[in-house]
C-alpha cells in the first residue's frame, strides 16, 4: 500500500455514528480504536521472532481493549460499574503505556522498519472508515491521542454523580474533582508530547494526511480543554473552601476564559457539517460562555466591595453581564446536548451549579438595592429593569495549570538483545 495515508470504507458494513453517548460532563471527540495487523507478515524476514511475538502480542491485547472500550463508553450500565469497581479504562492505559516502548524499537535512529508496517485505525464515530498509514511515528502518535482521551473517558466517569451511604443523594465528591485535575494534567501531558516530539518525526506532506483527529490544531485544542477543564474543577473547590478569597475565584475563572478562547482558536480546521465536530465546537462554545458567566460575577461581587464613586455601578453592570452570559450559556448547553449523537446533561455540581444558583439571586438584589437609591437611573426593557452602562473589563490573568511533563519511554531492552539483519 505504500508509505502515505489511505482510507477506505469497511465493507463489513459496522455501524456508524452512535445515536447517544448518555451524560456528558468530560467532551471527547469519539475513541480512535486500532484494526488488527498482521507483524509477521511484515517483519518476520526483518526481525529477531521473539520482538516479533512481543508486538503482535502488546498490540493484540491494545487492539482488543480499546475495541471493547469504544463500544463500552457509550453505555450508561457499564459507566456506572466502573465508578464501583475495577476499571477497564485503566487497564487499557496500563495496555498503551506497555506497548510504546516496544513499538518505538521501529523508529529509532538507523531503523530500515519504518515503512515496513501499515498501521490502522478507526474513529468511534464513524468506524466505517479507517486510516492507514506505515509509518510507525503515525503509531506512536495515535497511541498517545488514545492515552490522552482515556484520561478523559476516566475524568467524565469521576465526575458522574454518585450515591453515597450518607443519604445525601447523589453528588460528586471532592476527592473526585481532585482527581480529575490530576488527570487533565496527564491527558495535557501526553499529548503536548505528541505535538512536540512525534509530530515533528512525521514529513510535512503525510502531516497533511493525518486524520482530523490527529491535526496539530485539534491536539492542541485538547490540551487546552483539559487545562480549562482543570481550573474549573479547582475554581468548584475553591467556591467550597470558605476560605478561598473572592480574588481567587475570579482569576481562576478568568483563566478559564483564556483557555476556553484558545481552544476556540485551535480548532478553525474541524468539520462542523455533521458528526462529533459540530458537538465538539457547540461544548466549547458551551464551556467558553459558561467562564464568562462565572468571571463576571465574581468580578461584580468583588467590584461591590469597592469605595471608588462608581464601584456599585459597575458591579451591577458586571453582574447583569454574567446574567445575560448564564442565560446564553444554559441555551449552548441546551444546543450541545440536542447535537448528535444526542447526550445527557449530568446533574450541575461546583462552578456550574454555584453561577446557576447565585447569579440571578444576586444581581436582582443588587439591582433594587441600587435603584431603589437612583431611581432616576433606570431603564425598563420588557419590564426588565437594567442598568445602562458598559460592562467593565475583565482583569486578564497567565494560566496557572501547564500539562504534565511526559517524555517518550526508553525502548524495551529486549530490542537491545537482537540484531537487524
Amino acid at each position: 500500500m505504500g508509505c502515505g495515508a489511505s482510507k477506505w470504507n469497511d465493507p463489513g458494513g459496522r455501524q456508524r455514528r452512535p445515536a447517544s453517548v448518555d451524560e456528558v460532563v468530560v467532551f471527547l471527540p469519539g475513541l480512535r480504536v486500532p484494526r488488527s495487523i498482521d507483524f509477521s507478515q511484515s517483519l518476520g524476514d526483518h526481525l529477531d521472532k521473539s520482538i516479533v511475538e512481543r508486538l503482535s502480542a502488546l498490540r493484540a491485547r491494545v487492539v482488543a481493549m480499546a475495541t471493547q472500550e469504544s463500544a463500552m463508553a457509550l453505555k450508561p450500565k457499564r459507566r456506572t460499574a466502573a465508578r464501583h469497581g475495577g476499571s477497564s479504562t485503566a487497564n487499557l492505559l496500563q495496555a498503551l503505556e506497555e506497548y510504546l516502548p516496544v513499538l518505538l524499537g521501529l523508529v529509532k535512529e538507523g531503523s530500515k522498519l519504518r515503512s515496513k508496517v501499515q498501521f490502522v485505525w478507526a474513529n468511534q464515530e464513524d468506524v466505517a472508515e479507517e486510516t492507514s498509514m506505515a509509518d510507525p511515528w503515525y503509531e506512536v502518535l495515535s497511541v498517545l491521542q488514545l492515552m490522552a482521551m482515556v484520561c478523559f473517558l476516566q475524568a467524565n466517569t469521576l465526575l458522574l454523580p454518585r450515591s453515597y451511604a450518607d443519604g445525601q443523594g447523589p453528588r460528586v465528591s471532592e476527592e473526585s474533582r481532585q482527581a480529575t485535575v490530576d488527570l487533565f494534567l496527564k491527558a495535557a501531558g501526553y499529548l503536548d508530547c505528541a505535538i512536540h516530539q512525534v509530530l515533528p518525526q512525521i514529513p510535512p506532506e503525510r502531516r497533511r494526511e493525518l486524520p482530523v483527529d490527529l491535526a496539530e490544531g485539534n491536539l492542541k485544542a485538547l490540551i487546552l480543554q483539559g487545562l480549562g477543564q482543570g481550573v474549573d474543577m479547582q475554581l468548584g473547590l475553591a467556591i467550597d473552601n470558605p476560605k478561598a478569597t473572592l480574588a481567587v475565584k475570579r482569576r481562576l475563572a478568568c483563566e478559564m476564559i483564556k483557555c476556553w478562547k484558545q481552544v476556540k482558536d485551535s480548532i478553525p480546521e474541524l468539520p462542523l457539517s455533521d458528526g462529533w465536530g459540530r458537538k465538539h465546537a457547540l461544548f466549547v462554545k458551551w464551556k467558553y460562555v459558561e467562564a464568562k458567566a462565572a468571571a463576571y460575577y465574581f468580578h461584580g461581587l468583588i467590584l461591590d466591595e469597592g469605595e471608588a464613586e462608581n464601584s456599585q455601578e459597575m458591579a451591577i453592570t458586571a453582574l447583569q453581564a454574567s446574567e445575560e452570559f448564564l442565560n446564553e450559556s444554559k441555551r449552548a448547553s441546551e444546543a450541545f446536548h440536542a447535537a448528535p449523537p444526542t447526550s445527557r446533561c449530568s446533574t450541575p455540581f461546583g462552578t456550574t451549579q454555584h453561577i446557576l444558583d447565585m447569579i440571578p439571586k444576586e444581581t436582582l438584589s443588587k439591582v433594587q438595592n441600587y435603584q431603589d437609591l437612583h431611581p432616576q437611573d433606570r431603564t425598563s426593557i420588557n419590564g426588565i429593569s437594567k442598568i445602562i452602562t458598559t460592562p467593565p473589563t475583565l482583569p486578564d490573568f497567565p494560566l496557572a495549570l501547564s500539562p504534565d511533563d511526559y517524555e517518550l519511554p526508553q525502548l524495551d531492552p529486549l530490542w537491545n538483545e537482537v540484531m537487524h539483519p
